[in-house]
């Protein structure tokens, strides 16, 4: 509606300007090669504009011919881009829907209409990859490297190729450059932080961990868990040449992760050394009550040096409540008993936890207090019997692979922070490993410190 009004305007006044150009008084002469001519002066002002619109209108016909091939070479190229965007975008459909012989299809369709278009051959690099022609790929992800733009991208699929051929050295490599051109890409950062811990090269690793950038609520909880992983990989390595340093890195993981059992239990036995029982006993206490960790109720119960067996069941009464409150801090009064040979004490803490299916560790405390008490062999060979088949105990777990004591990385992967306590898959299927022929003892670890019971610190 209103660009037929405006239409209709503008042709009135067209038709109005006309009207007034022709009605104009007086004539004009004019003379020409010996012609003269005398026209009206409406009619030679008329004359003037309609020749300067023929004019205006033939130079816009010869310009749109002369355009001609130049709009036809646009249009083809448009068509052939409109054409190139949609190839590439179902190439990356289908690579993502597990259909790489299509996506590459796509991709050298895309490449055909898009010879510009880095991300046609990204997508047949990523197709070459996931059909396993490795050379190809390998060819198409070096070309992308000298671009700015694709680099990291192509450094990705060489470290991703390198990692699926074994070359660690080469993804390590990769890696290394794409951190070099792009500080943050998480994948290379965690490939190279990978390696500093696999080598135990902790302060370097520390130094990259500090460096990355943390900006969610989950990012920052993750950096500080890994900053604290770290502090006591390097408290474990140095505390028996130099715990001075060994404690302050413990301390700083506390500081990070507060109920960091690891960091808690080698700063706690470097303070015993030191004679600061006290502070070694209010920090046990402090994480005790955060995680009920049996290795930290026993270094408590261990605390000072040279104690006895009677003194370890008084200090061991003092962190734990009676009637025990779980079943590790039953286990661990149990244990301080049995040491002690106060068998109505280990019997009484083991009440809650003998009839409803008990653990091996609990099996294992029962047959001691039964020989040492009563000195019933034929009770004791039954729980020992009992103890084959029972429930696992929380242990150190990475990678299927169980352990006395906590390890900053993985023995199988190299994955950093990989152990945690809990009880062993086997034994969460059901599938309960054997105990040792002829075992008798309860298999309670010693404090995991990292540390030997050495001279205190200088």
């Amino acid at each position: 509606m209103i660009r037929l009004a405006t239409w209709i305007i503008v042709s009135l006044l067209v038709t109005a300007l006309i009207a007034w150009l022709v009605s104009l008084p007086g004539t004009v002469m004019i003379e020409i090669a010996g012609y003269r001519m005398q026209p009206r002066l409406g009619m030679a002002a008329f004359l003037v504009v309609a020749a300067l619109a023929a004019v205006i209108l033939a130079w816009s016909i010869l310009r749109r011919i002369l355009d001609a091939p130049r709009y036809f070479a646009k249009l083809n190229r448009d068509r052939r881009r409109d054409l190139g965007v949609a190839a590439l975008s179902d190439g990356f459909i289908a690579l993502q829907a597990g259909d790489p012989n299509r996506a590459r299809v796509l991709a050298r369709e895309a490449r055909s209409n898009l010879p510009r278009n880095h991300a046609a051959q990204l997508l047949e690099a990523r197709s070459d990859l996931a059909l396993g022609d490795m050379q190809s790929a390998r060819e198409h992800y070096r070309a992308l490297i000298s671009n700015k733009k694709t680099a990291v991208a192509a450094l990705a699929g060489l470290y991703e190729q390198a990692r699926t051929q074994g070359r660690t050295d080469a993804a390590l490599s990769f890696a290394q450059k794409a951190v070099a051109l792009a500080p943050q890409t998480r994948w290379a950062s965690d490939a190279v932080l990978d390696d500093l811990t696999r080598h135990g090269r902790w302060e370097d690793a520390l130094a990259r961990v500090a460096g990355e950038t943390a900006i969610t609520r989950d990012e920052k909880m993750t950096k500080r868990r890994k900053q604290a992983v770290l502090e006591t990989a390097l408290a474990r390595e140095i505390a028996e040449t130099n715990p001075l340093v060994a404690l302050d890195h413990a301390l700083v993981a506390l500081k990070l992760v507060p109920d960091f059992v690891p960091a808690a239990l080698i700063a706690a036995r470097i303070q015993s050394n030191r004679g600061e029982t006290r502070r070694a006993m209010s920090l046990l206490r402090r994480v005790w009550r955060a995680t009920s960790h049996p290795h930290v109720a026993t270094l408590y119960a261990n605390a000072q040096p040279g104690a006895s067996a009677a003194e370890r069941l008084k200090r061991a009464r003092e962190l734990i409540d009676s009637p025990p409150a779980n079943l590790p801090a039953a286990i661990v009064l149990a244990r301080a008993a049995v040491d002690a040979y106060d068998w109505s004490a280990a019997r009484a803490a083991l009440a809650a936890y003998v009839d409803s299916e008990p653990t091996q560790a609990v099996c294992l405390l029962m047959a001691e207090i039964e020989e040492g008490q009563n000195a019933d062999q034929g009770k004791a060979r039954e729980w020992l019997a009992r103890a084959v088949r029972a429930p696992r105990d929380p242990v150190w777990v990475a990678d299927g692979i169980t352990a006395d004591e906590w390890e900053p990385v993985s023995p199988v992967t190299g994955a950093l922070d990989a152990f945690s306590w809990r009880v062993p898959l086997s034994a969460v299927n059901g599938r309960p490993e054997p105990l040792p022929p002829g075992s008798t003892a309860l298999p309670v670890p010693a404090p995991e410190t990292g540390l030997a019971p050495t001279s205190t610190a200088q």
